[in-house]
Order: structure tokens, then C-alpha cells, then sequence
């Protein structure tokens, strides 16, 4: 991966509905409640690397970094775009930095001290929106690590802008299937544990049984249908598939079916 977009979204809870109170109220109240819902996604193979639950704080952001680190190649150092959430700063910086010895600017006198600072390689922008009566009015973009224009580089091999709009993309299918984090729907959800079997299942049905249409590939000729259908000119594929984790579209039963290995237990002596 070369880039990474994180994002966070409240869930509606049993005691608050979405649609007797507007946002700003909302997030007002549930800034620590434990109903976030945090993702992070690769925008180029639309693989969800992380969703989590969990309270709106710098402990919450520095487990879903942590959890993006367990599933990097040793030494990886992405390029990541957040909103302006300002503890995504100092949960990044925790994982992608080093110990630094400032240079002496004196002859004489004690070393300064060492100084925790971002990789070399470190690239993290926030891209801000601002809201009157819940439309979009302006969009600052800030960047905390590195540079404008090693960012805008790395957006441009792929012909993009500073933007989070595939993770907001993703919110929006994460609203339409999981049924606890709805805005106006019945079917809120009654507790955290219940919300987490939810998007456990979301998360392995977006990565394997999903196809993105962003994705597809051309076949190299039509393939013909047993059925009266026009022949397939295109391929599907999954996240899972441009990750490189299974060759395959998955059916849901499939997964449903899927016989997971046990978790390897601790040897006793």
C-alpha cells in the first residue's frame, strides 16, 4: 500500500435518533460515547484494512493505527489523509517516528536532547470541511507531515486531488448494509457488541464477496453465457482479489461456510 484514508462515523444507538437531533448535536453528544465506528481503507485496491468500535479519543486512534502497522510490510511508511480530527497527529506520529539528536547549537554546554520525530519518509495531510446547516461551505487542506508537494506527487501517479472521498464512499456503504448505523431506520442498534458482530461480517463481505465496478477488468475476448445474456466483456474483482489474498470472487455462503483455523493457544509447561 502507498496510501491510507481514515475516517470515523457515529452509530445510532437505541437511546438517540439521527433524525430528531442535527449533527452538530449529534456529535456534540456521542463525541465519547463508545458507538464510533472507525475504518481505514486502501483508496487505490478499495481494501478495508481497519473497522473498529470505539469511544471518540487519542486511545481509540492510537489502537486503529496500531492495527493498520500489524498488516504493513516491515519498514512501509504510507501516505495518509484523515479529516482534521487532531489526535490522528499524535497517533501517527507514535508509530511512524524515531528519536532524533538535534545538533549543538553551541560550543560548549549539554547535548539537547533527543526528540521523537516523524520518519523521513512520512506523509499525513487533513483535509478540513466546514458545515452551515449540514452542507459543505469550504474545505481546507492541512498538511502535518512532509511536504505539498511530495503529497500532491504521490495523489497525482494515480490522478487524484487532496481528498477523502473514497473512505466517505465506504461510510456510505457501511449506512446502507449495516443496519445499526443507519441514520433513519428502525433497526438501531441496542449495544456495542451487537455492532461489532455486524461490522465483522460487513468487513470480510467488502473485501471478499463484494465486486468494486472501479476495479473490474476487461477480458481479452467476450465469454459467452449458458443463459440468453449478452456475453461478459468485463471480470469482477474484489479488494481481497487486487490485495492479492485470494484469487477469487467469494459467495456469501462461502464465507458463511468457511472453516477458520483455531487460534493458537499458549504452550503450557
Amino acid at each position: 500500500m502507498e496510501q491510507l484514508q481514515l475516517d470515523e462515523l457515529y452509530a445510532v444507538l437505541r437511546e438517540l435518533k439521527a433524525s430528531e437531533i442535527s449533527d452538530e448535536e449529534a456529535i456534540k453528544r456521542l463525541e465519547r460515547s463508545p458507538c464510533w465506528v472507525w475504518t481505514a481503507m486502501d483508496p487505490k485496491s478499495k481494501l478495508l484494512v481497519v473497522v473498529d468500535v470505539g469511544s471518540r479519543t487519542l486511545a481509540m486512534a492510537q489502537r486503529v493505527v496500531h492495527q493498520v502497522t500489524q498488516v504493513l510490510a516491515p519498514g512501509c511508511v504510507l501516505l495518509f489523509l484523515t479529516d482534521g480530527f487532531k489526535e490522528y497527529r499524535t497517533a501517527i506520529l507514535t508509530h511512524f517516528g524515531s528519536w532524533i539528536q538535534p545538533e549543538r547549537r553551541q560550543d560548549k554546554g549539554p547535548l539537547p536532547k533527543p526528540r521523537w520525530m516523524p520518519l523521513p519518509a512520512l506523509l499525513y495531510a487533513q483535509i478540513v470541511k466546514s458545515y452551515r446547516r449540514r452542507r459543505i461551505v469550504g474545505v481546507k487542506h492541512r498538511v502535518v507531515f512532509g511536504t505539498q508537494l511530495a503529497i500532491e506527487q504521490v495523489l497525482a501517479a494515480c490522478g487524484w486531488t487532496f481528498n477523502t472521498a473514497f473512505v466517505e464512499r465506504l461510510n456510505l456503504d457501511i449506512r446502507q448494509r449495516v443496519a445499526a448505523i443507519g441514520r433513519r431506520v428502525n433497526t438501531l442498534c441496542q449495544g456495542e457488541a451487537g455492532l461489532r458482530d455486524q461490522l465483522a461480517l460487513f468487513h470480510v463481505y467488502h473485501n471478499f464477496v463484494l465486486p468494486h465496478a472501479s476495479l473490474r477488468q476487461a477480458l481479452a475476448e467476450p465469454m459467452a453465457t449458458n443463459g440468453r445474456g449478452s456475453a461478459k466483456v468485463w471480470r469482477p474483482f474484489i479488494p481481497a482479489m487486487v490485495a492479492g489474498l485470494t484469487d477469487h470472487v467469494w459467495s456469501l455462503k462461502e464465507v458463511l461456510f468457511y472453516r477458520v483455523p483455531p487460534w493458537p493457544q499458549a504452550q503450557t509447561v
